[in-house]
């Protein structure tokens, strides 16, 4: 399996081809795991309003159709086998912006994760979207690795915990499930929020607070992401904190790998908000 890339252009749809080096606007990603995708039509929902946001609603010429057309084209070049981890991507500028797909084979999934505490400022400029920082995590998570860890965790200037360089994260408190405030620069963490709806249809009490990565001390810490589903975290490092054990997470955890759906059945088509300059070029 290899990388493959597509270029959108206007007329002709998705052309195979090299992509133009230059500055990535929007992205989102997801896991295809032997033609099957979870949560797929959340992706493209996130996609559009990121796309709305660098092209701003005032400037009308990628209209809700156009968007569909992509994404109708995307989802019908996902693979039918293998494990694949395609991004959509907005590169360009706020006045010139293009669309792309790049269909890559999945990273190994791991059951379990370690996390280690970013000591530096949060260099992010835009972390309610994903694609223009992916450089900044991705040299957070090489720091992370240098470490022996498998991610880094990002807290704001008074020391409130965000999120991970690659992941949400959620954690326990008695039987009340628990995440960042939304208020909070924080990605939109689509699988964070299939689990928060599932904790909801339960009974289950979720809560929304303010926590420094020292109060996780003795409970159940969860990195969600589309890629590994749930990985419960067994250590922070050079932390001198115990973690929790994962009691809750195996069940959790069949329960999110029964709800992917094929990947090339319909999805539902809402009205897409979204008002951009968009020059698809050849």
């Amino acid at each position: 399996m290899s990388l493959r890339t597509f270029r959108w252009i206007t007329g002709a749809g998705l052309v195979p081809g090299p992509l133009p080096d230059e500055p990535l606007l929007a992205a989102d990603s997801w896991l295809v795991d032997r033609g099957r995708v979870r949560a797929l039509e959340r992706h493209r929902r996130r996609f559009a309003a990121s796309c709305a946001q660098v092209s701003g609603s005032d400037r009308i010429a990628l209209t809700g159709a156009s968007l569909d057309a992509f994404w109708s084209a995307v989802q019908a070049s996902l693979p039918d086998t293998g494990r694949w981890f395609p991004r959509v991507e907005m590169s360009g500028d706020p006045d010139e912006q293009r669309l792309s797909l790049r269909i890559r084979p999945a990273p190994a999934s791991s059951a379990t994760a370690r996390g280690w505490i970013n000591p530096g400022p949060d260099l992010r400029r835009h972390p309610r979207r994903k694609g223009p920082d992916l450089p900044v995590l991705a040299e957070l998570r090489s720091r992370a690795a240098a470490a022996g860890a498998d991610d880094a965790l990002l807290v704001d200037a008074d020391g409130v915990l965000l999120e991970a360089a690659h992941a949400s994260v959620l954690w326990w408190e008695g039987d009340t499930l628990c995440l960042p405030p939304a208020d909070l620069p924080v990605l939109p963490s689509v699988t964070a929020a299939v689990i928060r709806e599932r904790a909801q249809a339960l009974d289950i009490p979720v809560r929304e607070v303010r926590r420094r990565p020292g109060d996780l001390d003795g409970l159940e810490v969860w990195l969600v992401n589309a890629l590994h589903g749930i990985r419960p975290m067994r250590e922070i490092v050079d932390s001198g904190l115990r973690l929790g054990a994962a009691r809750r997470a195996p069940r959790w955890l069949n329960w999110l790998d029964s709800t992917p759906v094929p990947v090339h059945a319909p999805l539902p088509r809402p009205p897409t908000p979204l008002g951009a300059r968009l020059r698809e070029r050849g």
